[in-house]
């Protein structure tokens, strides 16, 4: 057996029983399931599948803990310690019933529910989990129909780091967007509030971009022509006001290698959010070097260090402007 990357603290499987514009209904397990080489596999596998999905929300509690009871019930588990692990479960699936009811669209499968050290945090995890028929040749070599579990259309699915919670973070919550309302219902269920600071995504996106550039060692004209289409891309997106796709994102700005930047962009330690509308405030470290001391302030484009409108010698450790328009020429002979 692989060794598992998570330590599972407990784990119990429900069922959520609801066909397109049907009727929501609830299998309930009366106790946890037991930590089986199978079932530690599940989960590990479950964990893989979502860090390598694309598309997730980001975002914290929402405050109205009557409309929306997740944090209740898991502080009432967490915290509290009044309720244990497969009753906070139930209680946690009569809600998912109750938000599923309402979305015409959502079909039922089975829930996975687990607690674990992920990372060193402690987190909550529920995805919905479905099956598809797939052929199996058994120990009499005859061609059969088996059903598995259907990582490939995971469309349901968040994390809740309690450890981060508890800390009062900005975020806690991740959850996998999907298409359109059939996500909306799940992120309810979780009483996620998952509003999007566009300043600070955007600057996270340009360090990330930056990061990126270190890491592949590019040569210094074609990080700039990296960070140079980034820039005309995302100022695009933030003069017309739509909203960036990481997978968008991967393809314009590194067209030669997008599954490169598309791996970083996904990097889960660094929870960058999709579907927000850069802000170009923020986008001027791009093509821009800024920097200032006690007696100056210094600002120009990056291409000027190739180009030779600036020169830095590393030998004197002096920085030497060249082409000085006749203003500022005029202005330092009157000094």
């Amino acid at each position: 057996m692989t060794q598992p990357q998570h330590t599972i603290t407990a784990l119990v499987i429900h069922k959520l029983v609801k066909a397109e514009h049907g009727p929501a209904g609830i299998e309930l397990h009366a106790a946890t399931s037991p930590l089986t080489e199978p079932a530690v596999r599940l989960v590990e596998r479950l964990c893989r599948h979502y860090v390598e999905r694309p598309g997730k929300g980001y975002g914290r509690f929402e405050d109205d803990e009557d409309e929306f009871p997740m944090p209740r019930l898991i502080r009432q588990h967490v915290v509290e310690q009044r309720i244990d692990f497969a009753t906070l479960s139930q209680q946690m699936m009569q809600h998912l019933q109750a938000r599923a009811e309402h979305e015409e669209l959502a079909t039922g499968g089975f829930v996975l529910i687990a607690r674990m050290r992920d990372f060193g945090a402690d987190c909550l995890w529920v995805a919905l989990l479905t099956e598809a028929v797939g052929t199996a040749i058994t120990e009499r070599l005859e061609i059969v129909d088996r059903a598995h579990l259907d990582f490939a259309s995971l469309r349901v699915a968040g994390r809740i780091d309690l450890t981060a919670w508890q800390q009062g973070a900005e975020r806690y919550i991740s959850f996998l967007k999907g298409r359109g309302d059939l996500a909306l219902y799940f992120k309810l269920f979780l009483g996620c509030n998952d509003v999007v600071i566009a300043l600070k995504e955007t600057q996270k996106l340009v360090h990330t971009l930056g990061h990126f550039a270190e890491a592949q060692k590019l040569e210094p004209a074609a990080r700039d022509e990296l960070m140079q289409r980034a820039h005309v891309y995302l100022d695009e997106l933030g003069e017309s006001g739509a909203p960036l796709s990481l997978e968008h994102v991967a393809r314009e700005v590194w067209p030669s290698a997008p599954e490169r930047l598309h791996d970083t962009l996904h990097d889960a330690a660094r929870e960058l959010a999709s579907g927000f509308v850069p802000d170009r405030r923020a986008l001027r470290p791009l093509v821009r070097f800024r920097a200032s001391a006690q007696q100056w302030k210094l600002e120009f484009d990056r291409s000027s260090l190739r180009t030779g409108a600036v020169h830095y010698d590393k030998a004197s450790d002096t920085l030497v402007l060249s082409d000085i328009p006749d203003q500022l020429r005029q202005l330092l002979r009157e000094e």
